[in-house]
């Protein structure tokens, strides 16, 4: 009796995450009220005060559940088993555009966390951590363009740290206009050609295409 009250207490507090994630996109984070969650969940406000603190803490059990892209990219760096940096700079790119296109779950939340809540007050945390990711994906960058012109021999356009923020920038741009456009455009077949002229046009030799990305380990 005990594992299903604890089991049927897991599955409302799991209920009303799922229905803050759609409040919240539908009307914004500062103008969604836990009167709104509570009703889209079938539950009262009682039930999301049993829960959670306040609209802040619901926020933030709700990004805990997700690994946003700039997160599963660094991770992704840490994880490979790639010894060639140049095709492990273009298997985690690949990697990461296909989990945001394929994952209806993370778009939803990644989409909130860029458009529909504003870095203020209590919600500063969610800004904090948006710049760490960012912070450790640049440096992973950084660091395999500096190993790839050292391995290939050749000096780059500019420098590795640069060119790491340059295609930050581009990997970024393409996700956040991806989403705004409501996945107007293929979002992995655009990200690896994108990715593929950048890593060309800093002087970078790709080696074998598509069966060098496929067959390294991100």
């Amino acid at each position: 009796m005990a594992r299903r009250t604890k089991e049927d207490a897991i599955a409302t507090r799991n209920g009303l995450i799922d229905a803050a994630e759609l409040v919240f996109r539908e009307k914004g984070v500062s103008r969604a009220s836990l009167s709104d969650i509570a009703q889209a969940a079938g539950a009262t406000r009682g039930a999301i005060y049993w829960h959670f603190k306040d609209k802040v803490d619901l926020f933030g059990a709700m990004m805990d559940r997700v690994t946003l892209p700039l997160e599963q990219g660094f991770a992704s760096f840490e994880d490979s088993t790639c010894v060639d940096p140049v095709q492990r700079l273009r298997a985690v790119m690949a990697l990461v555009l296909h989990s945001v296109a394929s994952d209806e779950h993370t778009r939803r939340v990644f989409e909130i966390a860029l458009y529909k809540v504003e870095y203020v007050s209590e919600l500063m945390g969610l800004r904090e951590r948006h710049v760490a990711a960012s912070e450790g994906f640049t440096q992973q960058l950084a660091r395999d363009f500096g190993l790839a012109a050292e391995s290939q021999g050749v000096a780059l356009s500019m420098s590795a740290m640069e060119a790491a923020i340059s295609l930050h920038a581009l990997f970024d741009g393409l996700i956040r206009n991806w989403i705004l456009n409501d996945g107007g455009f293929d979002l992995v077949r655009v990200g690896g050609a994108s990715t593929d002229a950048f890593l060309r046009g800093v002087g970078l030799l790709l080696g074998d295409s598509k069966m060098s990305v496929a067959s390294c380990g991100a």
